[in-house]
């Protein structure tokens, strides 16, 4: 069932932000489970969406009610859009929609000018890296990353349990 029709994309207004913690704690629901984890995870601080809104790099889909049930947030970055979160509520999962927010901001990044778009994420993970790669970024070795996506990517790896799951992806324009 095509459900594109049923709902939109657009830039985040300031009264959405009090629904994306919400979504980004049952979107982590499913990854919990994939990696048969018992975090509760961590959401993105109201101060960095707040900034990503402002870039107008916050994008969120709305119901027919106009009310978020997924966002991507995204900042710039040594000259590219970087993909600092992406979730979905979970009944909203497998239905495109995480596809038309990454379709949409790498269309917004082209109309800027940015070089293109960076991302970090699990390696291993169905719905991040192969996911990522399907819209044609591909994993970068560390001789090809900007030093702020390496800066990045060397964080998440000292932070985190499994270090060879964390890589940085791309795709230039």
């Amino acid at each position: 069932m095509d459900t594109s029709s049923t709902y939109s994309i657009r830039l985040a207004r300031a009264p959405d932000l009090d629904f994306l913690a919400e979504i980004e704690i049952d979107a982590f629901v499913t990854l919990r489970e994939v990696l048969g984890i018992e975090d509760d995870g961590r959401t993105v601080p109201r101060e960095k969406l707040e900034h990503s809104m402002d870039a107008k790099l916050l994008l969120v889909a709305a119901d027919h009610s106009d009310r978020p049930f997924a966002f991507l947030s995204a900042a710039e970055l040594d000259g590219a859009v970087y993909v600092t979160e992406i979730d979905v509520a979970r009944r909203w999962q497998g239905k495109g929609v995480g596809r038309r927010l990454m379709q949409t901001i790498m269309e917004m990044a082209q109309k800027r000018g940015a070089s293109g778009i960076t991302l970090t994420t699990d390696r291993y993970v169905p719905f991040n890296a192969p996911f990522y790669a399907s819209l044609g970024l591909r994993t970068l070795d560390e001789d090809e990353m900007p030093a702020g996506l390496l800066d990045i990517l060397r964080f998440e790896i000292e932070h985190s349990t499994d270090p060879k799951r964390r890589v940085a992806m791309a795709l230039w324009f």
